[in-house]
Formats: structure tokens, C-alpha cells, sequence
């Protein structure tokens, strides 16, 4: 009997370092909901990917509204998660007054750079694949008109607009671009019906291919336009599908990849704080490319955006950058 106990004790005590490796994620989204076809989606999908490969569950929160930005992360940590990833920079007042509370406790934010030790940035290049379906849209566009419908006025959806301008100018000097924005509030990111009126409005203007950086609201942005006969550009997730043959293509933001390394760098403890700038070069931005969309590119279309992210990427195209410099060439 003693022998047993002994060999008991030898065998939980020799399982210490393999528990060790335990996490306990928690993944926090932005206004907009979990499933919003969009950016919020895309970080569930990396969560759920972590756990299918790895067996570890994790928990998940959706806000209703911002004041709950701070309770939420507060009660997250202190229960011992770890680590904590935030969809949206709009976690980042709430995690510049949490993250110093809780030194052992790893933080990611996706969108928005909060300078701790212990909290990971990460950030996009959204302005060059923003470019790429800038030089689809004007491609595709029969009227040279086309539109773009941003969410909540701010830097970060400045970055894609300018940069959308910028490949429509590319591929096309005379087309016309309209531009709109569905609010100045965090409700801009879950309003379909608004994101709707103003497609319409666009293509009562001449706009033959809408893009959409609008999160939630994008849905109606994309079925306003699938309903006209026109094209739209879904965002973040591969939106393709949404209307099979109505959707141009989509500009994918890998935040599914940011989430998903987030909580597989905490899982071999190598999760590091600082900045992570994503890119074409990084994979972390491009465009999709499928059966749904593929009639819809042609070999011209697809010759031009591939030249084109070669050329970003070698540094020989240069794409402005909203959030450095704010005075947009367009």
C-alpha cells in the first residue's frame, strides 16, 4: 500500500509541468456581437481553432455597452484568466487602467497599441489590403463611380478608406469615390438598416461596387447592394459567401491568426508584450479569392492585385498611412 501511495504521489508530482502548461484564455468582443459575419467573428474563429487543436476551453464575453469594458476585465483577472485578448480599441482605456493591476496576467489588444509590459498590440496594415480591393473595385466598376461605407469615424477606418482610394486611383485616375460613415458612435458598428440606406444612396449616385468597413452594419451594406444588382467588398472575414456572386471580394484582417497565436504563445509561455504590425508581407491582410467570387475576378483583374502586393511588399508602392498621417492624398 505504501508503495502505491508513493508511486501515486511520484506520478502527480512528475504531472506538475504538464498542468503548468495549462491556460485559462478569455476572449472579450467588441459592440457588434459575436457573430457579426465580420471582425468580431473572425477572433471567435481563431479561439475556436485553439480549441479544437489543444483541447482547452475558454471563456468569452460580449459587451452591451462600454461601461461594462472595465468590469468585465477586471472580473477576468481576477479570476485567474490568463491570457485575455481584446477584439477592438475600444479595450484600450479599460486595459491601461487594468493591465498594471495585474503585472502576471498576459493581455492582447487587437487594433489598438496600450504601452505595458505585459500587454501584446497588435495592429494591421489595413490600408494595403484595402489598396488591393481598392484596384478590384475599380476594375470591376462599369460607371466608374464606386463607394465606400465606413463604420465609426475614426483613424483606424481611415486607414482603410484612403487606402481604398488609393487603389481605385491606381487602376482607374478618373473614377469617383463616395464616401460615407454611419455614425460617430461605437452603435456605428451594428446598424444594418443605416448601412443599407446609405449604400442605396451611393447607388442612386452612380456606385456600381460598395466597400464596407463598417463591422456589424456591413451586412446590410453588402445585402442593400447584392439587392440593387451592384457589387460589394466585404471586410475582415472572407464575407464572400454572405451573396454568392454579389460580393467582389473580401479584405481579409487576420484577426483570426492574432487570437489564435495569442493564445498559442501564452500556451508555451513565449507570449511577449510590445507591438505586432501586420501586413501583406506578414500574411496579415490580402484578399480572398474562392468559388463564390472567382467568376467575378477576372485573369486581368487578378495579373493587376497580385502585381500590386508585390510591389507593396518590395516597397516599390507605397500606400498611405492614415494613422501616421492624417491629411489623406485623395
Amino acid at each position: 500500500m505504501k508503495r502505491m501511495v508513493l508511486g501515486l504521489l511520484v506520478a502527480a508530482a512528475m504531472s506538475l509541468p504538464a498542468l503548468a502548461q495549462d491556460i485559462q484564455p478569455a476572449l472579450l468582443f467588441d459592440l457588434g456581437g459575436k457573430f457579426d459575419k465580420s471582425f468580431n467573428e473572425a477572433s471567435f474563429d481563431g479561439a475556436e481553432k485553439f480549441k479544437k487543436e489543444t483541447g482547452i476551453g475558454y471563456v468569452e464575453f460580449e459587451i452591451s455597452n462600454d461601461a461594462q469594458r472595465e468590469q468585465a476585465l477586471l472580473r477576468f483577472a481576477e479570476d485567474g484568466r490568463n491570457p485575455i485578448v481584446m477584439a477592438g480599441f475600444n479595450w484600450a482605456a479599460a486595459l491601461e487602467k487594468v493591465a498594471p493591476q495585474f503585472p502576471d496576467t498576459k493581455f492582447t489588444i487587437i487594433d489598438m497599441v496600450v504601452e505595458q509590459p505585459n500587454v501584446q498590440s497588435v495592429v494591421f496594415k489595413e490600408q494595403e489590403g484595402s489598396y488591393l480591393v481598392g484596384i478590384l473595385a475599380a476594375m470591376a466598376s462599369k460607371t466608374g463611380t464606386v463607394g465606400f461605407v465606413g463604420g465609426m469615424q475614426v483613424p483606424l477606418i481611415g486607414k482603410f478608406e484612403c487606402g481604398y482610394v488609393g487603389g481605385v486611383k491606381a487602376a482607374r485616375a478618373d473614377a469617383k469615390v463616395l464616401r460615407n460613415y454611419t455614425g460617430d458612435t461605437p452603435a456605428a458598428w451594428n446598424d444594418p438598416t443605416r448601412g443599407a440606406e446609405i449604400t442605396n444612396n451611393q447607388i442612386s449616385q452612380g456606385a456600381d461596387v460598395i466597400y464596407h468597413a463598417a463591422g456589424g452594419t456591413g451586412v446590410g451594406v453588402l445585402q442593400a447592394a447584392a439587392d440593387a444588382g451592384k457589387l460589394g467588398i466585404g471586410v475582415d472575414s472572407n464575407q464572400n459567401a454572405l451573396h454568392p456572386g454579389k460580393v467582389l471580394t473580401s479584405m481579409l484582417k487576420r484577426v483570426d491568426v492574432a487570437v489564435y497565436d495569442a493564445f498559442t504563445n501564452a500556451k508555451a509561455d513565449t507570449l511577449e508584450g510590445g507591438i505586432k504590425n501586420l501586413g501583406l508581407a506578414e500574411d496579415g491582410v490580402g484578399y480572398a479569392l474562392d468559388d463564390n467570387n472567382k467568376a467575378l475576378i477576372t485573369d486581368e483583374m487578378k495579373a493587376a492585385v497580385d502585381k500590386a502586393k508585390a510591389d507593396i511588399i518590395a516597397g516599390t508602392v507605397k500606400v498611405h498611412d492614415f494613422s501616421t498621417d492624417s491629411a489623406c492624398p485623395y
